[in-house]
């Protein structure tokens, strides 16, 4: 069901599921270079990563859900700033340890 408001905010909650699979897709990646350096250290960014991409998925699922209702609730701004958090900590990660 499209909100009254149009499509905009449908859009806004299916925007956040792409990024979710792009983030699994980056910790596929990093799980690969893990095991090509033999695992040890390159599987921290790897913890990290798979953190990411479930708070993602979460945050996209929940998101979704609030937009499809009839009278959506305004963004939660920590939203944003909690997975922003956590994929700086996984990049933070990667350079550090690379």
């Amino acid at each position: 069901m499209t909100p009254p408001g149009g499509a905009q905010a449908e859009r806004t909650g299916l925007a956040w599921t792409p990024t979710a699979l792009g983030c699994v897709a980056c910790t596929l990646l990093l799980l690969h270079s893990a095991a090509a350096q033999s695992w040890g250290r390159g599987l921290i960014p790897v913890g990290f990563g798979a953190t990411t991409s479930v708070v993602l998925a979460i945050i996209a699922y929940r998101r979704d859900r609030r937009l499809r209702t009839t009278e959506p609730d305004p963004a939660n701004p920590l939203l944003p700033a909690v997975a922003s958090l956590f994929v700086t900590a996984t990049a933070l990660s990667t350079l550090l340890l690379a």
